[in-house]
């Protein structure tokens, strides 16, 4: 299928305008992800316009998103292919396959049976998510269209990579995000992702102005991105730029994929972590891949109350209408009405 967001260059080369990576592709030859071909036509066409690498039933908790739809399932998907290389990632034969070894497996299925398998399992929205969801855009895309035409949530698990364009386009397309803001250095970009920091924070504010409800990840790796300084900056630039109530996820390293040398993030850097998130003014800092940890519940900000409780995705305290017992309203979307 011809592909969205390039232009024809000269000698039959193309230019893909898709990611903030603008790959000029030769003829005969694929743009970083792998995924975005240049078929000796001067054509951009992609690879993964009509099936998927993975598709499961999860609980929406596992995007991570604590503030929209707490207790439902999300029907999850995401095909081969990544703008990133990053060395920790979690779904390498997926994200990585296409440009290391040029393999791109897809299980056929079409935008309008993805939808229907949303509804035949009680899910509450569908998730793009798992590699990249930027590179299988045109799948997105349609599946988003569908899905809101059905009644379903939209929710977009990403790297935050999009060029203006492509984000653009997203705009009436999605309604919550998960994004991953990796470091708050370029270094580390560069290092271990292949990548720049400055497009995500440019395209975390143009989320946050799109009107999706947002939240942010952070994976908490040992040596990497875990210094005090660092940290404050990256804290500080949510609950300044993005608002104090995007809640911050600080997830647990697991050795994996090419660190498997680095060991996991210690809990007591993870609670430092969220310490320096709560005094640059954070409302809602959360802990993930801990087990019991009360940093995975949510607390009202204005008098403590616990509201949600979780028990690795299973919560606690549902239905709940977004309003402590004091008149607070917590920010987020708490039903699909």
């Amino acid at each position: 299928m011809t592909a969205q967001f390039w232009k024809q260059l000269p000698n039959g080369h193309v230019q893909c305008s898709l990611c903030r990576r603008s790959c000029v592709i030769p003829p005969s030859e694929r743009g970083f992800c792998g995924v975005r071909a240049n078929n000796d036509d001067g054509v951009l066409h992609s690879l993964v316009v009509n099936g998927v690498g993975a598709m499961n039933l999860d609980p929406v908790e596992k995007k991570p998103l604590y503030h929209y739809l707490p207790g439902t399932r999300t029907l999850s998907f995401g095909t081969p292919g990544c703008n990133f290389a990053c060395l920790f990632c979690q779904n390498a034969a997926l994200s990585h396959d296409a440009r290391e070894l040029g393999h791109v497996r897809l299980q056929k299925i079409t935008p309008q049976a993805l939808v229907e398998q949303a509804r035949r399992n009680g899910a509450a929205s569908l998730s793009f998510t798992y590699s990249e969801p930027t590179v299988f855009f045109e799948l997105m895309a349609e599946t988003a269209d569908l899905a809101l035409q059905a009644g379903f949530g939209t929710v977009l698990v990403s790297n935050g990579f999009q060029s203006p364009d492509s984000l653009k386009a997203l705009q009436g397309r999605i309604q919550a995000a998960n994004i991953d803001l990796k470091s708050f250095r370029e270094e580390f970009y560069r290092k271990y992702c292949k990548a720049h920091l400055v497009p995500v924070l440019d395209n975390l504010k143009a989320m946050r102005a799109c009107g999706w409800w947002l939240e942010v990840t952070t994976l908490l790796i040992p040596g990497c991105n875990d210094g005090s300084d660092e940290l404050r900056e990256l804290a500080r630039f949510v609950a300044q730029e993005l608002g104090q109530e995007v809640p911050w996820h600080i997830s647990r390293f697991r050795p994996t994929f090419r660190m498997k040398n680095v060991p996991p993030t210690p809990l007591a850097d993870m609670e430092r972590a969220a310490q320096i998130g709560q005094e640059e003014g954070l409302r809602f800092v959360y802990l993930g891949n801990v087990a019991h940890h009360t940093l995975s519940d949510t607390f009202c900000p204005a008098c403590g109350r616990k509201l949600l409780s979780r028990t690795g995705f299973s919560v606690a305290g549902l239905p709940f209408d977004g309003r402590c017992a004091c008149g607070e309203e917590i920010p987020g979307v708490w039903s699909a009405a």
